[in-house]
């Protein structure tokens, strides 16, 4: 393919999105994106997610509401499959990509999940034209745009940013141990805390590790808390070694934790084991902001208070939802405009107020959002920010594979030298995938 075909194909699909005129290439004539959606069915748009616990329902209601509001003939139907961090539902989805049975947009992390998974392999395609329409490169942060991006083309519309590493706590239940409600905690605080709580014989850290990424998620706050920042991206980075002793105190700190968690933890989901905090069953539990969505949604506000993980003062872990434009998506009008509308400053709004995190967008109404969204933004906007591997941003998907099998045998067998082994070999298999 010539050099002169490449720039007229992709001249042709700006065009296209833009609804400009047809042009002729090769001698095959391409209309305008209208006139190719007429031959399809535009009736419909499906959308697939794993937006399904009690406090993340309603938020994808909203953009389903904002978006039909714009399009009112057009039936949503939403394709969510249950599941904490979205495993079950990219199993799915990975399944109907390579049958080539794409829904008309998905959830995705921005980063290493949305490239390696979805762009690299070809199942998404760039979405430039809606950027540059839609002014979404001036109000949207550059550090997200480019975790949106592949060879300076954008692939996703990042929605909403969730910090990972929160600890939300009952504010009773911690007042009857004899707790004063912390501003922040160091790792030796929490310890004091929940010793507090073992002795009122109350669960001191809720866990619901029947969702493959909690065990993961929690690691990698511990890690955090313990070597700083900097390592921290290190060590995903593939900078670092996974022996470094920080990572070893890690596991000695997170073994030590495990001490205090509820004995039925694999049996229960995420928002199960949250759902003990808000009723008084347990003083704490460490879960993204996406729980702030739970205790909006069982009108718990004021119940509940919140902090950074232990140890992670100063620090924003970073898990933004987006989603793309698929390849042969059913829909491709559709498909479009629900990128344009979820990217929109009203339905960014609407999504994270129900949500628990904050708006991808900077020009946002700060002032309709309550205490804990302005706490978050404060902190996004002078924190350092770090991606989350356990939610994709960080690492490869066959490394993210690797943390979520060393972290839930850790739950059983607290081996940190079997952690550093097991994290350790998934690097040095990256490191030679990457040469």
């Amino acid at each position: 393919m010539t050099l002169t075909t490449t720039f007229a194909m992709r001249a042709n699909r700006r065009l296209l999105l833009k609804g400009g005129a047809a042009l002729t290439l090769g001698g095959l004539t391409l209309g305008r994106l209208g006139d190719l959606a007429a031959a399809q069915d535009e009736s419909k748009l499906e959308i697939f997610s794993w937006l399904t616990s009690p406090g993340e329902a309603p938020a994808l209601q909203a953009l389903f509401d904002a978006f039909n509001a714009k399009y009112p003939d057009v039936e949503v139907i939403n394709a969510a499959v249950a599941g904490g961090g979205g495993g079950a539902a990219q199993a799915v989805l990975q399944t109907r990509l390579q049958g080539n049975n794409p829904p008309d947009s998905w959830q995705t992390h921005i980063g290493r999940e949305l490239i390696d998974q979805y762009v690299v392999p070809g199942y998404c395609l760039p979405i430039s034209d809606i950027y540059e329409q839609e002014g979404f490169l001036e109000v949207m942060p550059q550090g997200l745009v480019e975790q949106a991006s592949w060879e300076s083309e954008q692939y996703s519309v990042p929605i909403g940013v969730h910090r990972g590493n929160g600890l939300f706590y009952n504010k009773s239940v911690l007042q009857d141990a004899g707790i004063a409600p912390p501003e922040k905690l160091a790792i030796d605080d929490f310890f004091a805390a929940a010793d507090a709580l073992k002795a009122k014989g109350v669960t001191g850290l809720a866990l619901g590790s029947k969702d493959a990424f909690v065990p993961a998620q929690t690691f990698e706050n511990v890690l955090l808390g313990v070597v700083g920042p900097e390592t921290y991206r290190k060590l995903f980075a593939g900078e670092q070694p996974w022996d470094d002793p920080g990572v070893r105190e890690a596991g000695d700190v997170l073994a030590h934790m495990l001490d205090y968690v509820n004995p039925d933890h694999s049996a229960l989901t995420w928002d199960e084991a949250f759902a003990l905090v808000i009723e008084g069953k347990a003083g704490m539990n460490t879960m993204g902001d996406w729980a702030w969505g739970e205790v909006i949604a069982k009108k718990a506000e004021d119940a509940i208070g919140w902090l950074n993980f232990p140890g992670t003062d100063g620090s924003f872990v970073l898990v933004v939802d987006s989603f793309p434009l698929p390849k042969g998506a059913p829909h491709p009008e559709n498909s479009a405009n629900w990128l344009r509308v979820i990217g929109s400053k009203e339905a960014q709004e609407a999504f994270n107020l129900l949500k628990g995190s904050i708006p991808a967008r900077t020009d946002t109404d700060k002032s309709i959002f309550g205490p804990y969204h302005q706490w978050s933004m404060e902190s996004f906007a002078k924190d350092e920010l770090v991606p989350s591997c356990a939610h994709g941003q960080a690492s490869s998907p066959q490394f993210k594979q690797a943390l979520y099998d060393a972290a839930t045998s850790f739950l059983v067998d607290r081996d940190v030298d079997a952690l550093v082994v097991a994290l350790s070999d998934a690097a040095a298999i990256d490191a030679e995938n990457a040469s």
